[in-house]
């Protein structure tokens, strides 16, 4: 009879940004997928290395009381979230945490302040999505939807929790429709994006379409009440096929009395209300004042700029996407602020000192960049800075970075920071700090 194998179990005592549990064994870090805190497990390991093992949760011995049972049913297999087996609020405290370590970690920093955590609705919240799509003959057509952990495959799912319902709603009818066209295995994936009264599908093809695909695309596009682009080539080539007369995309700030018009493949983000929220809170800790000059970087189509310039202030918004400056200024006189504002395209990860005072004196400032962060802007400000500066952040590590550069560096002092729970049931981490300097 052959020996009875056993797996390893171990002792998870934290989590890592990824989400998953963190436990030591024999002096080695052990990241386990699927375990939480405070739990025994026993787990498989898939990755090896002499100082770290990747492994997948087995048996557990001793479950977390913040353990929960996932609402999705394909969340065994599906890479689109990693934390729906841990109970929601805690999801919020964790990311918290994250924040506050890396800051002490990476940058010997502790905010004078933690602010309370942004948090809203946890499923249904996901406004924009890349859904993959493969024709998987043996899986009986095309599968619509996000690829598995670890892998390229994509999950064979029918709904989603993370994405309103009535784009959840419409994974079967895509699924359908796409095994019908005549090249099921040329359109690699489609790109959602919804807006207030708008949900938008641009379907990237690999060849062209003929005119039954169109006219399966129109018919859909009428059933399910959405809008659909096409986009043969790179993005430039995204353009509307039908309705041909739809409205364009736009979100409001209800608040800020504004709307915001945005192209479908245009960086926007993906929970309206958290960014509402986020919005009120940077407001608040920019306190910009009329008359002032403040500078918005990685200002995108206006998001932070506009709600500024509502106060009286004079915006100028630096950009590194021609495209995205062009929906800035339209946006600025769609909404009656092209004269208290400015924008300019520039790529600001080769921002120098002298390119930096070029843009003239400003007040106060706010930084949006992407995970890649903002470090040479951060180490171009000179002897003329802003005395208040307003970092949105969605990397703790690369703000912590950056905040080290700003404090030890250039004399501001970390006076708070607090998350925005974005994503709900993942493990990014959205975030706001507040520098100052005398």
């Amino acid at each position: 009879m052959p020996e009875a194998v056993h797996s390893p179990i171990a002792a998870v005592d934290s989590l890592d940004h990824d989400g998953q549990g963190v436990a030591r064994v024999d002096g080695k870090a052990i990241f386990i997928e699927g375990a939480l805190p405070g739990e025994r497990v026993e787990y498989s390991s898939y990755r090896r290395k002499p100082s770290f093992e990747k492994a997948l949760v087995g048996r557990i011995h001793k479950a977390s009381g913040l353990r929960v049972t996932p609402r999705c049913p394909h969340y065994a297999a599906c890479g689109g979230c990693s934390m729906q087996h841990l109970d929601s609020t805690a999801q919020t405290s964790i990311k918290q945490r994250v924040l506050e370590d890396d800051f002490w970690h990476l940058a010997r920093l502790r905010p004078e302040v933690i602010y309370p955590p942004i948090t809203g609705p946890a499923w249904g919240y996901r406004y924009r999505a890349r859904l993959s799509v493969r024709h998987v003959q043996k899986k009986g057509g095309v599968l619509v939807g996000f690829r598995e952990r670890r892998s390229s495959y994509v999950v064979d799912m029918g709904q989603c929790e993370v994405v309103p319902p009535h784009v959840s709603a419409l994974i079967m009818p895509l699924r359908a429709m796409i095994s019908r066209m005549s090249i099921p295995d040329r359109l690699p994936q489609i790109e959602v994006a919804i807006g207030d009264v708008q949900t938008a599908l641009v379907f990237r093809h690999i060849e062209a379409l003929n005119a039954n695909d169109e006219a399966l695309l129109r018919t859909f596009a009428d059933e399910h009440k959405v809008t659909v682009y096409l986009q043969p080539k790179g993005p430039e080539t995204v353009h509307l096929l039908h309705p041909a007369d739809a409205e364009p995309l736009y979100y409001t700030l209800p608040e800020f009395g504004l709307k915001m018009q945005f192209r479908p493949i245009d960086f926007t983000q993906v929970n309206h209300g958290i960014n509402r929220m986020l919005l009120r809170r940077a407001m608040k800790l920019l306190d910009p004042q009329p008359g002032e000059r403040i500078a918005d970087m990685f200002c995108g189509i206006g998001n932070f700029t506009l709600p500024i310039a509502r106060s009286g202030a004079t915006v100028v918004g630096v950009e590194g996407s021609k495209a995205l400056v062009d929906r800035a200024l339209l946006n600025a006189e769609l909404n009656g602020l092209a004269d208290r504002t400015e924008f300019g395209v520039s790529n600001l990860f080769e921002a120098t000192e002298e390119s930096l005072a070029a843009l003239g004196h400003f007040d106060r400032m706010l930084i949006d960049p992407p995970r890649e962060g903002a470090a040479e802007l951060c180490k171009a400000l000179g002897a003329d800075a802003p005395r208040r500066i307003v970092y949105v952040s969605c990397s703790p590590a690369t703000l912590a970075r950056d905040a080290a550069i700003l404090v030890h560096e250039k004399g501001y002092v970390l006076k708070g920071a607090g998350i925005a729970n974005m994503f709900p049931q993942t493990s990014h981490v959205e975030s706001i700090a507040l520098f100052e300097r005398n």
